[in-house]
């Protein structure tokens, strides 16, 4: 089953702490968005296996954008 990790706000990616294959736990910090000068910590809904990063340091997202997968 795969799990779909969302943007939570709109912002810029301003670190990543994780790349696919990585094995993470629920609450593993997976990156940082700023938003108006704040950062949002976004963290990992569940255990599993980051399958795929759809977005990198420095892209813009929306409320809602799809960031990673989780296996």
């Amino acid at each position: 089953m795969t799990t779909e990790i969302t943007a939570p706000l709109p912002g810029k990616i301003v670190r990543l702490d994780i790349e696919p294959g990585t094995s993470i736990e629920q609450d593993t910090e997976i990156m940082v968005i700023e938003a108006m000068k704040m950062e949002t910590i976004v963290y990992a809904p569940c255990d599993g296996v980051i399958e795929k990063m759809i977005k990198k340091v420095g892209d813009e997202v929306e409320d809602g954008d799809l960031i990673a997968t989780v296996a």
